[in-house]
This record gives structure tokens, C-alpha cells and sequence, in this order.
């Protein structure tokens, strides 16, 4: 009953929580029944769906329709939206399959909203066949696909690599007379840094057409106002999220975290740090210094990302140092970027400027700590370390909780990457 008040706010409990609730309604009375009972109609049950996908409990979704079922409730059209909309931010593909399919079992065909979201998914799981059979079970539904359906299918292609199958949709979208915009060409980028077996003249290629689809999607940029509201019929959903974007985790972020006018920047310089690409990756900036624009977090991550994981050390932080000498707000993520990176070959000097990052400071340790758990990311072990050995050197309580989980997260990551006989830091 305590965890449900935490997930939702009401006083009951979900089946597989607290086991499998054994009741009926005619058989209880009616004040036992509504104590034990967490939703008593469909408006209260999308309620609570849709608090389980604000706290990112997708693994409850299953259990809330199940619960319906057991209740009686009978799911309305917005009850399946919310389900597949909490699965596509949960990149759950088989529970929204199988919402699906419970949909179409009581009579409700699906729109083509919820065939956008399908298709996203597939982009999640680089499962393009699957995306392109969506598209033809939309056709034998007479469900009319719109130019949200082709860009997402644009980037489920791309996601998988598929260039080939992103061009023939590009195709078909000019034949129709669509204009491609950043979305797509953001697509575009995504689908050339996918690609496999990288052709013998990839590296030459790829700065040139990389350049290129930046430059053509500034051509765009004055007409896209006129599709922004169809961008914005999903609930809660943006079309970061929607397209499979780089920046889909942090489109919700505030403070310039994401500006939404640099999406091809973002995908390129993206691409630049997957690939390691420093040559193109500072053509790019020096683009957009002449655009007059200056980098986004999202794209100072970026670049840092690509000194680094380029084996240039210096130059990756000289970027983070810059950052916070300006006046922009210090960002937890350019920390995690910096130590992360800074670690990569377990060099003496990327491990000190890592320990420095995280015993520097006694709050903004915690606060890296404390961004990495929310998102259930693990550091490696030697930034575990320094963060455990900070901890203790404060001498704070044996019972404290970053202390605890530290202490235990260390003692997991010793254990797996062999360093049993080492005496644990006191």
C-alpha cells in the first residue's frame, strides 16, 4: 500500500506489487473493496497510467491493465494511448505490442497516431522490417498515413542503418510533394553514422555529406512553423522523443539545454563524437559560429565527447573549463561526460582529472552520484572508488544512503572486474 502511495498518490495497491488481489465486488462489501481498490472507473485508471509514466514506472503498466480486467473496467481509446505512449518512453516494444493487440481484440482499430508511436519503437529497437510492416498493416486498415508517419519511419530506417531504405522514403516523400524538414535531415545524418559495412570512401564521403545535410536544413527552417502543432498531437510526447533524436533524453530540459533550432546540429555533432570525427566536428562549429549561434549544452557534451573519446584529453577539458567560466549554469551531465570520458584507456592523466571531477567537490560529487542513479547508470569502478573513499574521509554516518549504496556498488564492481584480493578503502 506504501509503494502505490508513492507511485500514484492513492491509498491501494497494483496485483503483482503486493500479490494477486483475490476479490469480488459482489462477494465484498463495498468498504473493504474500496479501501483495497486503488481505481474504481476507466477516467481514474488513465489517471493513474498516467502518473506511473510521469515517475518512469513502466514496469507497472502491465499490472494496471490487469487490474482492469480483474475490476471489469472496460479501456477507452485515451486508456490505450497512454499505455503505448508509457511504453514508447519506456522503449517497452512488447508491452506495446501487446496493448495492441488488446485494442484491436475489443473492436478499436488503431489510429494513426498509435502506428506513429509503433513505428518509433521499432527506430528504438533498430527494427526497420517490423516499422516498414507496420506501414502496411496501415494501408490494409485504410489508416492514411500523414508526414509525421514518414518521418518517423524515415528514422526507424535510419536507426537501423538503412540508407537505402531512408532514400527510397525520401523518395516517395518528394514524388508526393513533401518538403523535407530538420527532422529528416537529422534522420539523414543518424542514417549515414549507422550505416554497415562502412564503404572504403566512407570518411571522405561522410564529412561531405554531413556538411551538406546541415547546410540544406536552414532551407527549411522558415516553413516549419507551419507543422508545429501536428508535432504536438502525440500526449506528451515530443518530436525528439517521437523521431529517435540524440537529444530525446534531454528535450525536456530547461536552461538551453536543447535548443530546438540546432536538430541537425545536434545529430551531426552527435555522429561526430560516435565516430570520433575531430576534423568534421570542428568544421561544424565553425558553421555555426558563422550562423551566429553558439553551442547548446547538448552540443558542448558533444564535443567534449569527441576530444575525448579521440584520446585528447586536454582539449576535451579545456572545453568543460571554458563552460564553466561563462556564465552558464554548471550542468551534472558535462561532469559525468568529462569523468566518463576522461577514463577511457585508464590513462594516469584521464584518471586524475576523473578523481579530481568527483572529489573536487563534496556537492557536486553528490550531485553526479546522484544524477547517475536516477538514471541507472553505473560508473566504472575507479570513479566508484574516489567517490567511496570521499565519502568516508567526511566521516559521515555508517547508516547514510549515498554511503551505503557506494559501499555496496563498489563491492559489486570489485567482485565482477577481479580485484577480490584488494584490501576494500578505509
Amino acid at each position: 500500500m506504501r509503494f502505490l502511495k508513492l507511485i500514484t498518490g492513492h491509498h491501494r495497491s497494483l496485483s503483482r506489487v503486493i500479490g494477486r488481489r483475490y476479490f469480488a465486488a459482489a462477494a465484498t462489501p463495498t468498504e473493504e473493496h474500496d479501501k483495497r481498490n486503488y481505481a474504481n472507473n476507466v477516467s481514474e485508471y488513465n489517471t493513474v497510467i498516467d502518473s506511473i509514466s510521469a515517475q518512469r514506472r513502466y514496469f507497472l503498466l502491465r499490472d494496471v491493465y490487469d487490474d482492469m480486467a480483474l475490476d471489469g473496467v472496460q479501456p477507452n481509446r485515451d486508456t490505450f494511448h497512454s499505455l503505448v505512449i508509457a511504453s514508447l518512453k519506456g522503449g517497452r516494444m512488447q508491452d506495446a505490442l501487446f496493448f495492441t493487440d488488446q485494442m484491436k481484440a475489443i473492436g478499436l482499430v488503431p489510429d494513426v497516431d498509435l502506428f506513429n508511436i509503433l513505428i518509433s519503437l521499432c527506430g528504438k529497437s533498430k527494427n526497420s522490417d517490423r516499422a516498414i510492416q507496420f506501414l502496411d498493416e496501415m494501408k490494409v486498415l485504410e489508416v492514411k498515413p500523414v508526414v509525421q508517419t514518414y518521418v518517423c519511419l524515415l528514422n526507424a530506417c535510419a536507426a537501423a542503418g538503412r540508407l537505402d531504405r531512408v532514400y527510397a522514403i525520401i523518395r516517395d516523400m518528394t514524388t508526393a510533394g513533401l518538403g523535407l524538414n530538420k527532422y529528416c535531415y537529422a534522420g539523414l545524418i543518424t542514417a549515414y553514422k549507422n550505416k554497415t559495412p562502412v564503404p572504403e570512401d566512407f570518411a571522405t564521403k561522410f564529412l561531405f555529406k554531413i556538411i551538406e545535410f546541415v547546410e540544406r536544413s536552414k532551407e527549411w527552417t522558415s516553413v516549419e512553423g507551419s507543422d508545429v502543432s501536428a508535432e504536438n498531437l502525440m500526449m506528451g510526447v515530443l518530436p525528439e522523443e517521437l523521431y529517435n533524436l540524440p537529444t530525446a533524453e534531454y528535450a525536456h530540459r530547461r536552461l538551453g539545454f536543447v535548443v530546438k533550432q540546432l536538430t541537425a546540429y545536434h545529430a551531426a555533432f552527435h555522429a561526430c563524437a560516435e565516430l570520433k570525427k575531430v576534423e568534421l566536428m570542428e568544421t561544424l562549429l565553425e558553421m555555426l559560429e558563422k550562423d551566429g549561434k553558439t553551442p547548446d549544452t547538448f552540443i558542448v557534451m558533444q564535443i567534449m565527447r569527441c576530444y575525448l573519446h579521440s584520446g585528447d584529453i586536454d582539449r576535451g577539458l579545456k572545453v568543460f573549463e571554458d563552460h564553466m567560466k561563462s556564465d552558464k549554469p554548471p550542468i551534472g551531465e558535462l561532469y559525468t561526460t568529462l569523468i566518463e570520458g576522461a577514463m577511457i584507456g585508464y590513462t594516469p592523466r584521464g584518471m586524475q582529472i576523473a578523481q579530481d571531477a568527483l572529489t573536487g567537490g563534496y556537492s557536486v560529487a553528490n550531485y553526479i552520484w546522484d544524477l547517475m542513479q536516477s538514471r541507472k547508470q553505473i560508473p566504472f569502478l575507479p570513479a566508484v572508488e574516489a567517490y567511496y573513499k570521499g565519502l568516508k574521509e567526511r566521516e559521515i554516518p555508517e547508516d547514510e544512503p549515498r554511503l551505503v549504496l557506494a559501499s555496496r556498488t563498489y563491492e559489486d564492481l570489485r567482485a565482477r572486474f577481479g580485484n577480490i584480493g584488494r584490501a576494500p578503502p578505509s
